[in-house]
């Protein structure tokens, strides 16, 4: 089978994002720290939100330490509180927030089959990816509001257009996140807030390590541009997403993996 080569991202080309004030969630490692870099580097102030605080603080300190606008908050989606304390500190820190991209997740379920799955799991799956990305929303919305331009971008899975098997709970939990996308941005609009979801095939980093060789392979071998998905694919059209090009796309589900599925 031909595979196409990899070719390197330039960030130079990518929506600019000058004075824009981003909470990225998620943001410490993989899909999340590549949206973080890439904004930055076009122009925006960013705050991550992880639970992985040491990564995130590194991640922070060294591209303040570059001379970037990044800082980092704690959170933890599961823990309403927590949301709320991390939203009001990134608006605080930043003077607003003028894009939210609720990109933290957890997946726990991979592997097994639906009569294997606990309901702790299915809980804990469903509290991150779903009730986090609202109550995340929710936290960010005055502040959104106050943009008069806000921005939500909401990263969904393809998992939930294809029906991904042996990965129920995520697959449904990313399912919700793709209806509750095209719900708010019917309840926002009238804000100036628009709310859009992309979502990636399967992406090479740390966390999708787990996933067998021959889901991989089905990806690869299921693609109209047959190569291996990586963050750089699923970055311009975040930016995209954040960005005043956009202005006038909103409730929009955009798959991005490389046409593994096209609905």
């Amino acid at each position: 089978m031909h595979t196409l080569p990899l070719l390197p991202l330039d960030v130079a080309t990518l929506a600019p994002l000058d004075g824009k004030k981003l909470l990225i969630t998620g943001g410490a490692r993989g899909l999340g720290e590549g949206f973080v870099r890439a904004a930055a580097a076009r122009g925006a102030q960013v705050t991550i939100a992880d639970i992985a605080a040491q990564a995130g603080e590194a991640l922070a300190a060294q591209l303040h330490g570059d001379g970037f606008a990044v800082s980092f908050v704690r959170v933890d989606l599961s823990d309403p509180a927590s949301v709320e304390a991390a939203a009001q500190a990134a608006g605080e820190r930043m003077g607003g927030i003028d894009g939210l991209v609720n990109n933290g997740a957890i997946t726990n379920s991979g592997g097994k089959i639906a009569s294997e799955l606990s309901i702790e799991t299915w809980d804990a799956v469903m509290n991150v990816n779903v009730r986090g990305t609202w109550l995340m929303t929710m936290a960010a919305l005055p502040f959104l509001r106050a943009s008069g331009q806000g921005r939500v971008v909401n990263i969904a899975s393809d998992t939930a257009l294809w029906g991904a098997p042996r990965l129920l709970a995520y697959t449904a939990s990313k399912g919700a996140v793709m209806s509750m996308t095209r719900s708010l941005a019917r309840e926002l609009g009238s804000y100036g807030i628009t709310v859009n979801a992309v979502a990636p095939g399967l992406v090479e980093v740390e966390a999708t390590a787990y996933v067998p060789a021959e889901r991989h392979r089905h990806y690869l071998e299921g693609r109209a541009l047959p190569r291996a998905q990586v963050p750089d694919d699923v970055i311009g059209p975040v930016l995209f997403l954040l960005s005043d090009a956009s202005r006038f796309v909103t409730g929009q589900v955009l798959p991005v993996n490389g046409g593994f599925v096209m609905p």
